[in-house]
């Protein structure tokens, strides 16, 4: 079975749709899987909901599916960086499920391990828990988060083999393999693929069968908060 696509376009022919729930890497500016954003972008896919740590910034990430209005609903951790994010939520235009990062991050891996729901005590007593069922084990209150089954998955990572073993460099690593894991189709964007068996087991950091399509591409190096020494 052939992984490898020619262009972001083309690995994702066919798989997207309006109102769909796509799962996206990425921390901050990370490890965002930029060119299979603006192919969803220049695809016209509307009425989405994300489940992502951030929406990136204005001019990056999921940031460029804001400003084409494509975004329904993002299910996410952090808003900060991010105008236009800030600016439709607080309208009434965006929809937006606040989940703790760690909650977010298992809420994903659960779901790639078939896991429906777990309890965690994060958020017990706020507006988190809300609408949630609560347990007690060992006199402690718990909620139950539930497991985020995407129907599409995007990731980006460092290198990628032939059948889709990956490695991720640094934090790319936080919310990239979680992600890959929690989607029906998972499609990775990568900075080089190499040979089948030229990467060491060892070394990988998420095995091919979560991976169904990849592609190769160039990406920008960007820094979220530059800050320097006075002279």
């Amino acid at each position: 079975m052939n992984k490898v696509y020619g262009s972001a376009a083309e690995a994702l022919d066919g798989l997207l749709q309006d109102g769909m729930l796509i799962a996206a890497g990425g921390f901050g500016l990370c490890g965002i899987p930029e060119l299979l954003l603006a192919a969803i972008r220049d695809a016209g896919t509307k009425d989405l909901t994300f489940a992502s740590n951030n929406a990136g910034v204005d001019e990056f990430g999921i940031g460029i599916l804001l400003q084409t209005k494509q975004v329904k609903k993002m299910i996410s951790s952090y808003v900060g960086e991010n105008a236009e994010f800030m600016r439709q939520y607080l309208s009434g235009e965006l929809e937006l499920e606040f989940n703790p990062q760690g909650t977010l991050a298992e809420r994903m891996r659960a779901a790639g391990h078939g896991i429906p729901g777990f309890y965690t005590k994060t958020g017990v007593g706020t507006v988190i828990a809300e609408g949630k069922e609560v347990k007690t084990f060992n006199g402690e209150e718990y909620i139950l988060e539930e497991g985020i089954f995407a129907d599409l998955s995007i990731v980006k990572a460092w290198k990628a083999d032939e059948t889709g073993n990956l490695i991720f460099r640094k934090t790319a690593r936080n919310f990239n393999p979680p992600a890959a894991m929690c989607g029906k189709t998972c499609v990775v964007e990568v900075e080089e693929i190499v040979p089948t068996g030229s990467l060491d087991p060892d070394a990988i950091h998420l095995p091919g069968i979560y991976v169904h399509r990849i592609i190769q591409g160039e990406h920008e190096k960007r820094i979220e908060q530059r800050t320097t020494r006075e002279g």
